[in-house]
């Protein structure tokens, strides 16, 4: 080989370096922030997976993230920003050649976590930071309180599916799942807060992601009495259609949909990011274990009933994809402690019920109905010292295994009592029976 060609050759070598290099740095494209109330999540769309390094400043606070080998492709002025914890994002001068170092100037002293995410449609390579606030003063003091006297509001908590970084499915013309499902929650919301007895609280309230087992906890905070997840279904073709109300299974889901349900609560944490940590108390974990069991178990039961309840009135306005009560194991669902039901409005994978869901006169009819269900439900079974307790009478059909002693119980009445309510004179009850139960 000829000097002239060695030369050509290390030089295409050199080039050829040289542009992998080039083509191999990574870069950041965009930056989003999702607002919640408690908390903001900063998502860096990147390239390729990233290195990163972070730590935090005080005086003033700020969180410093260095990303190796990195560049960034976008204006850091054109980030809407509508966090309360964030001041800006700013770059700042590198620790070494070709890092970026990002500065996210806080209002305040915050929890931080910072974690990865894989490319997943819509959204490729990500590193996330979330700064949680939840744990403030303030934030306790914007928990829900009930009154303690014998007329307190049944709590309904509201929650719109998916949100932020987690779009939900997406319709044929390009309909997002979580807006469409937020609308739908929102007049939900509007309707129970406007029925004297019942109150509404949201486990979000705008375009930001709430981790799945999160979604309880904010429900356990404000006490609620039942929890109705909102969203609208999707399948792997456009045929499917019609509503459909979903319950806990303690076991795999055994209909197709139901897998696929499953797996896309996954996709969503996916997409979301990472779950909360649950430490284990110090109780004797066989006493609290059974304590749970028997919660749940009344829970299922009570989910169940209200389930059918709403069904039926969802079959009124609108196609319903099945006709009674589905299960699949749900974190959503998973509150021992709060009845939870899990509503799929119809078909967001189908053109037609994706125009349907749009509009808003169907939304509100849908609202509408699940409301109905729910108040219907309640107005027969109102928990001891509601408000809709003082007003109804409160009707039991017996069930098997129940005894008068049993359903004497669960309303806190006596015996007695329920025998007068309906002229018994024995103690004796049967399967269908329906019961009086006279205000504790």
């Amino acid at each position: 080989m000829t000097r002239h060609n060695i030369a050509l050759c290390l030089s295409s070598f050199i080039l050829m370096v040289f542009s992998f290099a080039v083509h191999s740095a990574n870069k950041v494209d965009s930056v989003r922030i999702w607002a919640a109330p408690e908390s903001t999540r900063v998502v860096f769309d990147l390239s390729q997976a990233p290195q990163y390094e972070s730590f935090t400043l005080t005086e003033p606070d700020r969180l410093v993230v260095d990303i190796k080998d990195t560049k960034k492709n976008f204006n850091l002025d054109s980030i809407t920003n509508n966090s309360r914890l964030i001041k800006r994002i700013r770059v700042s001068n590198p620790p070494a050649k070709g890092t970026l170092r990002l500065v996210i100037d806080l209002t305040k002293a915050t929890k931080f976590n910072l974690f990865t995410l894989p490319p997943t449609a819509p959204y490729g390579n990500r590193l996330v930071v979330d700064l949680d606030d939840s744990f403030s003063a303030e934030a306790k003091a914007k928990v829900a309180v009930q009154s303690s006297d014998s007329n307190r509001d049944i709590i309904i908590a509201i929650d719109a599916g998916h949100g932020g970084e987690d779009p939900g499915s997406i319709g044929p013309s390009g309909m997002y799942e979580k807006r469409v499902v937020l609308s739908i929650a929102k007049r939900l919301a509007d309707k129970i807060n406007a029925t004297p007895g019942l109150q509404a609280v949201m486990t979000r309230t705008g375009d930001y992601f709430v981790d799945l087992n999160r979604r309880s906890e904010l429900a356990r905070r404000s006490k609620a009495d039942l929890l109705l997840s909102i969203h609208a279904d999707a399948f792997t073709s456009p045929q499917p259609r019609g509503a459909s109300v979903w319950v806990l299974s303690m076991r795999r889901a055994d209909s197709e949909l139901g897998r696929l349900l499953e797996q896309t609560e996954k996709h969503s944490e996916l997409l979301g990011g990472v779950g909360d940590i649950i430490q284990n108390s110090d109780v004797e974990k066989y006493l609290v274990q059974t304590l749970i069991d028997m919660q749940k178990n009344n829970s299922m039961v009570m989910s169940n009933d209200i389930a059918k309840d709403i069904l039926r009135d969802l079959g009124s306005i609108t196609h319903l994809h099945k006709k009674s009560p589905e299960a699949a194991s749900l974190a959503v669902l998973k509150a021992a402690d709060i009845p939870s039901i899990l509503i799929e409005t119809g078909f967001i994978s189908n053109p037609q019920e994706e125009r349907l869901l749009k509009n808003g006169n169907h939304q509100q009819k849908l609202a509408d109905a699940i409301h109905r269900g729910v108040l219907r439900y309640f107005e027969s079974n109102p928990p001891s010292g509601t408000l809709l307790a003082k007003r109804t009478n409160t009707k039991h059909k017996v069930k098997s295994g129940e005894s008068l002693s049993v359903i004497a119980r669960r309303y806190g009445v006596s015996i007695e009592g329920i025998k007068k309510a309906n002229n018994m004179k024995s103690d004796m009850v049967r399967i269908g029976q329906n019961l009086v139960i006279p205000r504790a």
